[in-house]
């Protein structure tokens, strides 16, 4: 009956505060053991990413394996927790601080067309590759998204509405694993590709922007290439990025139709976070911040995505994610091969 009831609710955050039985009483050092815990293991990936050059994501995730024996430990669950869940979403609101509205419009109607175009289609066939795989749809989805926009932020973003009862913390870690890997390899190949392929430098930059997946990734592949390709592979990369809200939108309503055919409605399918972010974009926009507080505030959200992904590292359970095999990366590599193939038709078009 519950699993009925919970089928009526546009995401699992929704459900989970309506429906979940209340809460114990905790004080308010409950979440201190997790936090300390959590906190550590980023510093440490933070430290071993500055001295070894290896993605501060990739290393988070990889000692958050490495502790994961401490889930067991009940004291340590409202920690981590709150590091997966509410400094999660505080993260995403911060990530509207990297984006403008002026961006977008600085790509171009055409470009910018094409660039939905290769979004949606990227999307589309992770969905199509997990049910090839007989993985389930929302997996799919889950990597689809998080290739088609922005990694790691955008998978975060996605399992936020979607839901860990929909999408479990392996299968998250694994999306996580697999497009940290694929951004890796990418940066490594295409910008030497492009240069084979005999590419513009505005060629060059939209198909690095268009299809590598990591923001910091994909402009560091453009200035690889060139300045003007860095400056073209940046403008494009943060134009996928602020199509996260609308998607964070479309996958709401269709997480609503699959449960029941209820109509759908803001109130119920937006939640707070990518309203606020929505909000955050519009300031960065339209108001002169403060380089300072700007820089600051991009800082945090990258702080707060890492703990996020190393405490949902530490609660995962290891032994599901070897159980799902090679398959479980279909979705995220056909979904990388389609976005580079895309990109580089419309980059030959332009």
């Amino acid at each position: 009956m519950r699993d009925r009831i919970d089928t009526f609710y546009m995401a699992d955050l929704y459900g989970e505060l309506q429906l979940s039985p209340k809460a114990e009483r905790r004080s308010w050092h409950a979440p201190v053991p997790g936090l300390l815990l959590v906190t550590i293991a980023a510093l440490a990936a933070l430290w071993l990413s500055d001295h070894y050059g290896a993605p501060q994501i990739l290393l988070g995730l990889l000692l958050g394996f490495a502790l994961n024996f401490a889930s067991a430990d009940e004291r340590l669950r409202p920690g981590l927790d709150m590091a997966s869940q509410t400094l999660l979403r505080f993260g995403i609101v911060l990530l509207g601080l990297r984006v403008t509205f002026g961006e977008i419009a600085a790509l171009g109607l055409i470009p910018f067309l094409g660039l939905v175009a290769i979004m949606a289609a990227v999307i589309g066939t992770g969905m199509v590759a997990a049910r090839c795989a007989r993985l389930d749809l929302r997996f799919g989805l889950l990597a689809g998204g998080a290739t088609a926009i922005c990694g790691v932020s955008a998978a975060l973003a996605l399992w936020s509405v979607i839901g860990s009862k929909r999408v479990s913390q392996e299968g998250f870690a694994i999306t996580v694993l697999g497009v940290t890997l694929a951004s890796a390899l990418a940066l490594a190949t295409y910008p030497a590709l492009a240069a084979m392929l005999g590419l513009t430098d505005t060629q060059a930059g939209f198909l690095v922007g268009a299809s590598i997946h990591d923001v910091a990734q994909a402009i560091g592949g453009g200035f690889a290439v060139s300045d003007k390709a860095g400056e073209v592979a940046t403008v494009v990369k943060l134009s996928r990025v602020t199509l996260l809200v609308p998607l964070l939108l479309l996958v709401a309503l269709f997480l609503g139709r699959q449960g029941g055919g209820n109509r759908f409605s803001l109130r119920q399918g937006v939640p707070w976070f990518i309203a606020a972010f929505v909000a955050v974009v519009a300031l960065n926009s339209f108001v002169q911040i403060p380089a300072a507080v700007g820089q600051a505030g991009a800082s945090a959200a990258g702080f707060f995505l890492l703990l996020a992904v190393t405490a949902a590292a530490i609660k995962a359970d290891l032994s599901g994610i070897l159980s799902h095999g090679w398959k479980a990366f279909v979705p995220v590599a056909a979904s990388t091969l389609t976005a580079f193939a895309l990109a580089l038709s419309v980059a030959w078009a332009l």
